[in-house]
């Protein structure tokens, strides 16, 4: 990789960053992203140019307003560095091909959707949708599951291999991983609703899921899922045994005895189980883009232990 060119695409996504981050302000408001002018959600004053450069500016600024001086979240900052490193990471992996744009592309869309389920627990509509759509677009052109060929290239026989052949398997595994994505959260929640009596997830994490397995494939898709519930699993245990153990300390420094501080912690710890709103999204968007970059490699380090 050139240098200067490699600076050049991070640059490229620090811009695109800084765009993704009026994306996930203003689509949860069903705000237009194009007009009016960025402005300060605490006292609208107008953002100037020279103050909407990418990184630079929130450090300039020191994370505050010019005029109102509120403090200036550092979801800023973060999702414009984060979208410059995935778009390096896409042209080191792939370089100037189409399999490096549909990388750059889901790394987008995912990454406005994680923060934006963070922020506000919705998946909009408005770039779910059209990234299901992009997703089976890009099947055509680029080979879903493109690593595997590369890591595994038996896996594709070679009845598969004509030109008419190999995009028919890839739009069929590109529509499958949709459906088998959206089909296993669907039923999930369907399932929890029955269960608990409340909702586990939303529609719109049904909606991520066809639209992550429209751009990995069938075997990418299963490995998301079983990633993210893992790790959304972890997380959700260890928010529980937070909330314990903080629950605990305050009932003891109140003079309540240990066991009855135990008891009266677990009773909060079990209504933050069931009542703490987890945005799904966020590692099913995280485990989806670690499986675009990693996922191939873990499957063949699985099948090769086997």
């Amino acid at each position: 990789m050139e240098p200067f060119f490699g600076v050049a695409i991070f640059t490229l996504g620090l811009c695109f960053g800084s765009f993704l981050n009026v994306c996930v302000y203003r689509l949860p408001l069903g705000k237009s992203v194009i007009t009016p002018r960025s402005a300060c959600p605490h006292c609208g004053d107008q953002i100037p140019l020279y103050h909407n450069m990418p990184v630079l500016s929130w450090l300039i600024l020191r994370g505050k307003c010019r005029a109102c001086k509120q403090p200036i979240s550092p979801r800023y900052l973060v999702v414009e560095l984060l979208t410059g490193l995935l778009f390096l990471s896409c042209y080191t992996h792939f370089g100037l091909t189409l399999a490096a744009l549909k990388c750059v592309v889901l790394g987008f869309l995912l990454l406005g959707l994680i923060f934006t389920d963070a922020e506000t627990k919705l998946l909009p509509d408005t770039m779910t949708l059209p990234g299901i759509a992009l997703g089976i677009l890009f099947s055509l052109v680029v080979p879903v599951n493109d690593l595997a060929s590369r890591i595994m290239p038996g896996l594709i026989s070679p009845a598969m291999r004509g030109e008419i052949s190999w995009r028919i398997w890839s739009l069929s595994d590109s529509l499958l991983g949709a459906a088998v994505g959206a089909s296993f959260l669907y039923g999930a929640a369907a399932i929890y609703l029955r269960a608990r009596g409340v909702e586990g997830m939303g529609f719109g994490d049904v909606k991520l899921m066809a639209l992550i397995g429209a751009f990995l494939g069938t075997k990418l898709t299963v490995l998301t899922i079983f990633a993210s519930s893992l790790a959304g699993s972890l997380f959700g245990l260890s928010t529980v045994l937070a909330v314990w153990i903080k629950r605990v300390r305050r009932n003891q420094a109140r003079g309540n005895s240990s066991a009855e501080a135990q008891r009266r912690a677990w009773q909060s710890a079990r209504l933050a189980l069931r009542y703490y709103e987890m945005p799904f999204g966020v590692f099913l968007g995280g485990m989806a883009i670690l499986s675009f970059f990693f996922g191939n490699i873990v499957l063949h380090w699985y099948w090769s232990a086997l």
